[in-house]
C-alpha cells in the first residue's frame, strides 16, 4: 500500500529539509508532496503532516511525526 504524505512548504513550525529524510525513512514507499495546503490557521501555530487523509498537529517537527506514524500503513 502506498501512504500519502503532504507537508506545507510554508509552514514556519517545520523545516522542508529536515523533514523529508524522517518522513522517507519512516515510509519509503510514499507519496510525498510538498506544497501550499490552504491550512494556513493551523499552520500558523502547529507544525503539521497530512496524512492518508488525517491532519495531524504537534507542536514540533518530531512530535509530529512521532503522532503521523501511527497512521503509517503497512
Amino acid at each position: 500500500m502506498t501512504n500519502d504524505i503532504r507537508i506545507c512548504d510554508k509552514c514556519k513550525h517545520i523545516r522542508t529539509k529536515s523533514m523529508l529524510p524522517k518522513l522517507q525513512k519512516l515510509a519509503p514507499d510514499a507519496e510525498i508532496q510538498v506544497a501550499c495546503k490552504s491550512y494556513c490557521g493551523p499552520c500558523a501555530r502547529y507544525a503539521f503532516i497530512f496524512i492518508n487523509g488525517r491532519y495531524i498537529t504537534a507542536p514540533t517537527e518530531d512530535e509530529v511525526i512521532e503522532k503521523a506514524s501511527k497512521y503509517i500503513k503497512k
